[in-house]
């Protein structure tokens, strides 16, 4: 996987820099895998806004993936590496030998042609999900289930990756990306590898218009709104607004805002740095 940097031709071109697609080996999704995706536009079903700065962008389809891999014991062939407009990460789509197809997120180094397959008996090789007690200590895993059976909910974006440092019982102990370390059923499925298209995080819009494609629409500074709209808001001139605070008044800057007495902070061995 690479990026791409262009000649600067227009000011927009000037720091584009783009994911390049020469892993990707198909232009059209498997349609039995695809459903309407209807956008919000940061309203609520009353259609009132609660969300703002979101609206307009390109439409896009939603390609149904596979997170809870509970296939158990079906090999299945890679047939294409995708891209999902949706996340991150690159899709890949298996064919099983049964005849079912499903999608999943694409680990670094999969490539077409190759075999996958999860349940307890798959071997501990890129691409294949298994239980966390049967993946080996010290593995690079991704897709990792809070509890069994959920499917996956953590590391699924581009490039990231979690390691299974050590067990304590019947839990599993995981480092995560955000450096925090946590304890998680040993029953839980994991995928084994590293999430793909890690250049991802090296690629640059270049211009407004790319984030209104996505979606993003302006965001306002709450510097620049009246007092009757912001607590940073008003002032002659150009005033620094004071302490950065949200519109609700929240400390924007190292207020802790985790509840004090979480459910699963006893799972949470080491908390994230900051």
């Amino acid at each position: 996987m690479a990026v791409r940097k262009l000649k600067p031709t227009t000011p927009g071109q000037r720091h584009k820099i783009i994911g390049a697609f020469d892993k990707i080996t198909a232009s059209a999704p498997e349609k039995s895998l695809v459903v309407g995706f209807r956008k919000s536009g940061g309203r609520n079903n009353e259609g009132h806004l609660t969300m703002r700065y979101i609206g307009g962008g390109h439409k896009r389809k939603y390609r149904i993936i596979d997170f809870k891999r509970n296939k158990d014991g079906v090999p299945a062939t890679v047939k294409s590496i995708e891209y999902d407009p949706n996340r991150s990460s690159r899709i890949a789509l298996l064919y099983y030998v049964d005849g079912e197809k499903r999608y999943i997120i694409a680990p670094n180094g999969l490539e077409v042609g190759a075999t996958v397959m999860s349940g307890d008996t798959a071997a501990p090789e890129v691409g294949n999900a298994l239980p966390l007690q049967n993946i080996p200590i010290g593995t690079v895993i991704h897709n990792i289930e809070l509890r069994p059976g959920q499917g996956a909910a953590l590391v699924r974006s581009a490039g990231v990756f979690a390691q299974l440092t050590s067990r304590e019982g019947k839990y599993a102990i995981i480092k995560l990306p955000s450096g925090e370390t946590r304890k998680i059923l040993s029953t839980c499925k994991a995928t084994i590898g590293s999430v793909g298209n890690s250049d991802h995080a090296l690629e640059r819009s270049g211009k407004a218009g790319r984030s209104r494609w996505l979606g993003r629409r302006p965001r306002n500074r709450g510097v620049s709104m009246n007092p009757v709209d912001h607590p940073m808001g008003g002032g002659e001139g150009r005033s620094s607004g004071g302490h950065p605070r949200s519109r609700k008044g929240l400390y924007a800057k190292g207020l802790k805002t985790r509840a004090p007495k979480k459910h699963s902070s006893k799972y949470i061995i080491e908390r994230r740095k900051k």
